[in-house]
């Protein structure tokens, strides 16, 4: 079936991200003398919140208050330096464009802080997404449906006529949890192996397999 509206997931979906994730949790580590994580521990760490990013970064065993330190300096870091590497993945732009020609809504649930979400689709996606969230007080994070049930209200489509599109085991969840189809993509955060044994039902290897699956 065609659905009216797509949600889309931002980091690993939308944007590639992951270098000035890593970068921000380096400077996050060397400033409270802890070993540096790699592109691919912090790539494993994403998709549940910045929050639990540094709580899977620091070593086993660290106190609340150098975790909470650790946070702080991350977020501060994160927050000046969220564009220096990230852009959009391949054909991406291209493809919501399209979908959008066709006729569906688009939107974006995030579980990055939303003053972040906001700049980053100000900067790669002006105006193109007419609702987007990210973490925010009063609401709750994926995998709960809170915020896609928030997006798809401010779209004006029923649930049962959206699609969720995400990279990950929490994307899988929160569209399970909200009763909407998900599409997972093979470009992100997760492989593909990964995305099966989280109950992946669909995966779309390029955004214009997206396109065909969202309009089909």
């Amino acid at each position: 079936m065609a659905y009216s509206a797509a949600v889309f997931d931002l980091d690993g979906t939308l944007l590639d991200t992951l270098g000035d994730l890593a970068a921000a949790v380096n400077f996050a580590m060397r400033a409270h003398g802890m070993p540096e994580r790699s592109i691919a521990q912090t790539k494993a760490s994403v998709g549940n919140g910045i929050r639990l990013l540094i709580e899977r970064s620091v070593p086993e065993g660290t106190s609340k208050d150098e975790i909470d330190a650790a946070f702080e300096d991350f977020r501060a870091y994160y927050a000046a330096h969220s564009r220096d590497l990230t852009r959009p993945y391949p054909g991406v732009p291209e493809a919501v464009d399209e979908l959008k020609r066709a006729g569906v809504a688009v939107g974006v649930v995030s579980n990055k802080v939303d003053d972040v979400v906001q700049d980053l689709l100000e900067a790669f996606f002006p105006g193109v997404f007419p609702a987007a969230t990210g973490e925010r007080e009063g609401i709750r994070r994926k995998p709960a449906p809170d915020s896609t049930f928030d997006v798809l209200s401010k779209l004006g489509v029923d649930a049962g006529n959206a699609v969720y599109v995400g990279d990950s085991e929490v994307d899988i969840a929160t569209a399970r949890n909200a009763d909407v189809r998900c599409l997972s993509v093979a470009w992100g955060f997760r492989d593909v192996d990964a995305l099966l044994a989280a109950g992946a039902t669909t995966i779309v290897a390029t955004p214009a397999e997206l396109v065909r699956a969202v309009l089909a």
